[in-house]
């Protein structure tokens, strides 16, 4: 009786040491990094020998990082870079689609835009670009779909797509116009120009021009400045400040809408109590 115990509970151990190493394992990617510290997951797209351009796999490989961190209770922030110092993402892998027909061109873009672009703009986890060199094309458009932008001071920036015959599919031609508004945007689009850095940050395209060396330490800074504040009204902030860039959508009733719920939140209890009491709220528990 004594043995059949010892085995019973001995295989019990053995299931949840199971389940506890299946749950801490790392999931393994082609062209992705990810590392998490901090509350703060840190993507790294890695295909330097192709300046980290976008292919299909790389795009869903993206969308699922993206949505197990926002899953994640307990990452706040997410940062996207790329693997080494000369790009960020230098555009869409352009020997994937060279000999596509019409039906399938609008299909590349439209997926595109569901499973990354629009999906990024759209989480609820606060995203920041750290630009490291070129984003041109998707890297750009994959930049700008974010909600914070940082790049290095070697950065360029631009969607030089009408060089080849086309314009930019993954929202490209939207999120610039609304950024830098619509007469820069022309002009970038149409001479397939590059920005600098300097002039990127004068423009409003990104947030922080700091140098290269500097990148993920400003990044870092900005995502723990936001680690101290209330990870659900931060995700009904980007609700409501992307409804304003909707079709058909009112901003301002979305913000009624999200502001009331905020008073349905242990984030807004836990706020209101600890400014009561003279003490800093505690929201990430």
């Amino acid at each position: 009786m004594i043995l059949n115990i010892f085995n019973s509970s001995h295989s019990t151990l053995t299931i949840l040491n199971s389940i506890f190493t299946f749950k801490k394992k790392k999931v393994m990617y082609n062209n992705i990094i990810t590392d998490s510290k901090d509350q703060v997951l840190k993507i790294t797209i890695n295909r330097p020998n192709q300046l980290n351009a976008l292919n299909k796999e790389t795009i869903e490989e993206l969308h699922q990082a993206l949505r197990n961190g926002d899953e994640d209770q307990g990452i706040g922030v997410i940062i996207l870079t790329g693997s080494g110092e000369k790009a960020f993402v230098a555009g869409a892998d352009i020997k994937e689609f060279a000999d596509f027909s019409i039906s399938q061109g609008g299909e590349l873009a439209m997926r595109g835009q569901q499973t990354l672009f629009s999906y990024v703009e759209n989480l609820s986890t606060p995203v920041i670009s750290a630009i490291n060199g070129f984003a041109l094309g998707g890297g750009l458009e994959l930049a700008m779909c974010s909600h914070i932008r940082v790049a290095s001071s070697n950065a360029r920036m631009g969607l030089p797509e009408v060089g080849l015959g086309v314009i930019p599919g993954y929202g490209g031609t939207q999120r610039l116009a609304q950024l830098v508004g619509r007469g820069k945007a022309n002009e970038l689009v149409f001479t397939a120009g590059m920005m600098k850095a300097d002039e990127a940050l004068q423009w409003g395209l990104v947030n922080h021009v700091v140098e290269l060396d500097e990148l993920m330490v400003k990044a870092e800074e900005i995502a723990g400045k936001i680690l101290k504040n209330s990870g659900s009204a931060i995700a009904s902030a980007i609700r409501s400040v992307n409804a304003g860039f909707e079709d058909g959508v009112n901003g301002y009733e979305v913000e009624i809408e999200e502001f009331g719920k905020c008073f349905g939140t242990e984030d807004f209890k836990e706020g209101t109590m600890a400014f009561l009491e003279k003490r800093k709220p505690n929201f990430r528990k």
